[in-house]
């Protein structure tokens, strides 16, 4: 009679939740900030942030929304679900990300948002993968996002990425040897999702 096999469990950590504090900063300091910033105050603000894919926008985008959520109203949206009417409260936060996406009926709602948002208090945390000159958008709405504050992701440095690595593993309850973290720099895919994953 065989003995029956026992199976282990690991004992691994979901993944967290994107916070600004659990982003990698490296040479965005003030970017930081900034977010933090637009999380405590109700007023006017606008800043466009922008990167190639996997440079850590739409965490940056998701933490500061969740971290305002605490004092403002929030809407977040993906700019290829942008509709018609964007219709933000006064006083809110409006958060796109992916606005390269936006169809011709949201290009003209966040139009008028940008009209309408010194006097509701509104603020527009904004975040694609263009500088805003490059943007395939209507003219007026690149020059409304050309008008904001305008920040592009820096990248990391191979030991700002092995310290992400680390704090990852770390968070999920993993132990890592530094070899293994060498061997993802050098074999892996470069941007920071594709080490993580």
């Amino acid at each position: 009679m065989e003995t029956p096999q026992r199976q282990l469990l690991l004992d691994l950590k979901p993944e967290q939740p994107p916070t600004l504090n659990n982003f990698v900063t490296g040479a965005n300091g003030e970017l930081l900030r900034r977010l933090r910033n637009l999380c405590e105050t109700h007023s006017f603000d606008a800043l466009y942030i922008w990167g190639p894919p996997g440079s850590g926008k739409s965490h940056l985008l998701a933490a500061a929304a969740a971290c305002a959520s605490e004092q403002r109203p929030v809407k977040y949206l993906q700019g290829a679900q942008a509709g018609d009417e964007l219709s933000p409260a006064s006083g809110s936060l409006l958060v796109i990300d992916d606005v390269q996406r936006l169809g011709p009926e949201a290009q003209i709602a966040l139009f008028r948002a940008f009209n309408a948002a010194r006097f509701l208090g509104l603020a527009l945390l904004l975040a694609g993968n263009e500088p805003p000159l490059r943007l395939t958008l209507r003219e007026d709405l690149r020059t409304r996002i050309g008008q904001t504050l305008i920040y592009e992701i820096q990248s990391l440095s191979d030991e700002e990425k092995a310290a992400a690595l680390w704090r990852h593993a770390i968070e999920r309850g993993m132990l890592m040897d530094s070899g293994v973290v060498q061997y993802l720099l050098r074999h892996g895919r470069r941007d920071l999702p594709s080490l993580m994953a």
